[in-house]
């Protein structure tokens, strides 16, 4: 069988594409609501937690999205599980909050909740 040309359905693949971006932001969103309800983050004002913690959504047109918590003193924290973390609000307060998802039991998580928004869901 030989085939001359392909003819592209634009349309068709312009909507996987936007479903494909709203399925990232979703699943960036689910990360970050799953980070704050797991108690994970250290946790004094709700500064870091809830008002610096945001979806930098910024490359989602190359398919690209991440959770940042972006005060100054987060990148200290996060790389220091060492330190004290007080556990009154918090009762998992610690650094590294985001390793479960990279390597640890929740690293399927995101590929989960994403195949669950491209299906519709």
């Amino acid at each position: 069988m030989k085939f001359n040309h392909v003819v592209l359905n634009m349309p068709n693949i312009n909507g996987i594409e936007k479903k494909i971006q709203s399925a990232l932001l979703k699943t960036a969103d689910a990360v970050k609501t799953d980070v704050q309800q797991s108690g994970t983050m250290p946790f004094d004002t709700g500064a870091l937690q809830n008002r610096s913690t945001f979806i930098d959504s910024s490359k989602v047109s190359d398919y690209s999205v991440a959770v940042v918590s972006d005060t100054p003193y987060a990148r200290r924290l996060y790389f220091h599980p060492e330190y004290n973390f007080r556990q009154d609000k918090n009762p998992n307060a610690g650094g590294e909050w985001f390793e479960p998802y990279i390597s640890g039991a929740k690293k399927d998580y995101a590929q989960k909740v994403f195949a669950r928004f491209m299906k519709g869901g």
